[in-house]
């Protein structure tokens, strides 16, 4: 069980480095919100190990909220791209 657990906690930390090399250094501003958006979602599977390991099931409530958080700013800032006002109708709506 121990060979396993630091395998998935390389893996996972292997990939938020990926993720956030490519959120600094992304040739687009799509790329840059993606890298986030995979560093967010990693960051809750680390939260949830962490919570599964220690035993401490209040910790899942922060996993579930960060990720609320971190899905809620991609939509907005995606928004805040395309249409340069967040408080802005969306385009094409109906008349």
């Amino acid at each position: 069980m121990g060979a396993v657990l630091l395998a998935t906690i390389l893996a996972i930390f292997t990939t938020m480095i990926l993720a956030l090399w490519r959120a600094i250094a992304g040739p687009s501003v799509y790329d840059t919100i993606v890298g986030v958006n995979v560093f967010g979602t990693k960051t809750v599977l680390l939260i949830a190990l962490i919570t599964y390991f220690s035993g401490n099931d209040d910790l899942i409530d922060v996993a579930l909220v960060y990720a609320l958080i971190n899905f809620l700013a991609v939509i907005a800032v995606l928004k805040l791209i395309r249409q340069r006002d967040l408080a802005a109708a969306p385009e094409g709506g109906d008349d």
